[in-house]
């Protein structure tokens, strides 16, 4: 790394020499950032795949709108880092952006990158649905949840009821004429998994149980550090005073984790998924705490 600093001091007046040369650093630079990244990666469940859902929270259509703008960012980042995903269910709201997500998310590190998501998520922008543009505040919530096996889980069918619907779209209109949506309520827990993203009803069911599995993991788990009741307030505070980063699109522009105060005036970047500089000092605060 020094030497190609140094290098890039000598060959200053040569553009084309110094330009490969910076090209370099850069790639050197991001090399570095991403083994740093990866002796952060300590907790069991850092290197598997995720279930990453969007819920929008107080602000109505605004926020349906935001929680759709946070899943394209969401995309975005994604395929930044090399990872893969696929949507097992989408509920579009019916003027604009969506009421929930579920993504799962595929390759190295996947929950351990996107942990640092979790939770309320706030925007601050002129409302592109106030005919006054008047300047709103929307909220919606991140939640992820490790993807695991189907031993590590394990499922009493008794323990299950599952519903079957016709799916819904746009306006009203069904997506198909048959009940394919498929909702699964785990009665122990009071856990409701709801898919109706695909034509077949088997196929919604599977995704239903892998969102399920999943949950289960989180839930026990949570239940056995004894952090369930929390993560459970959460999921209801969807509002002011519980986000982790604010998105201030109007009057100003910038983006703030409130956690660790990282900020940036670069809001097209972040939207665009450029979020290292986010994941990177979560994890380095959680690492450095006592």
């Amino acid at each position: 790394m020094n030497d190609t600093i140094e290098l890039s001091r000598l060959f200053a007046d040569d553009p084309q020499t110094a330009s490969e040369i910076d090209r370099h650093l850069d790639t050197l630079t991001r090399s570095l950032r991403e083994l740093e990244l990866s002796a952060l990666f300590d907790e069991e469940t850092d290197n598997r795949s995720a279930i990453l859902t969007i819920h929008p929270g107080a602000g109505g259509t605004e926020s349906c709108d935001w929680a759709e703008m946070l899943m394209r960012m969401y995309f975005k980042y994604i395929e930044r880092k090399g990872l893969g995903y696929n949507v097992l269910d989408l509920q579009a709201n019916e003027e604009a952006g969506i009421k929930d997500a579920a993504v799962e998310v595929t390759g190295k590190h996947a929950y351990g990158l996107l942990k640092s998501e979790i939770g309320v998520h706030r925007l601050v922008r002129t409302s592109p649905f106030d005919a006054n543009k008047r300047r709103h505040t929307s909220f919606a919530a991140v939640f992820l949840y490790p993807e695991v096996e189907d031993v590590e889980v394990t499922i009493d069918p008794g323990d299950l009821k599952i519903d079957t619907f016709r799916a819904g779209g746009h306006g009203g209109q069904n997506v198909n004429k048959i009940s394919s949506a498929v909702r699964i309520t785990h009665i122990p827990t009071g856990i409701v998994v709801t898919c109706q993203n695909e034509r077949s009803q088997f196929q919604n069911k599977t995704n239903a149980m892998k969102i399920l599995r999943a949950r289960l993991y989180k839930y026990y788990k949570a239940e056995k550090d004894k952090e369930i009741a929390a993560l459970e307030e959460a999921k209801t505070e969807i509002a002011w005073g519980h986000q982790i980063r604010s998105y201030v699109f109007f009057p100003y522009q910038m983006v703030k984790d409130h956690r660790t105060d990282i900020e940036t005036h670069d809001i097209q970047s972040v939207m665009d998924g450029q979020l290292d500089d986010f994941v990177f000092a979560f994890l380095t605060s959680r690492k450095n705490k006592p």
